[in-house]
């Protein structure tokens, strides 16, 4: 896979899931993590966040990170606009 590749929620619970089972067929983490085109670190790094999802529940995990950027991303911008309106309501401007 190329440097930055993005995969979806689902493509990683798969991969993690093919991972665990070649290693429980006596395949090394490292060999199993090469055969599927990811690092070792990455593979550790998505057991840790996405580690015992569901592919459903992976999908709705971001799904609600997304949402979550987006209400932050709104509430920073209103935050803005209300010190903005302080400022011009006190002659501050």
């Amino acid at each position: 896979m190329a440097r930055g590749k993005k995969h979806t929620a689902e493509q990683i619970v798969s991969l993690l899931r093919q991972i665990e089972v070649a290693v429980a067929n006596g395949k090394t983490t490292p060999v199993a993590c090469r055969e599927n085109g990811i690092t070792e670190q990455t593979y550790y790094r998505w057991r840790k966040e996405y580690g015992g999802l569901q592919v459903d529940q992976a999908r709705r995990l971001k799904e609600l990170e997304q949402e979550n950027t987006k209400l932050k991303r709104l509430v920073s911008e209103l935050s803005l606009e209300k010190l903005v309106l302080k400022d011009i309501a006190s002659g501050n401007f």
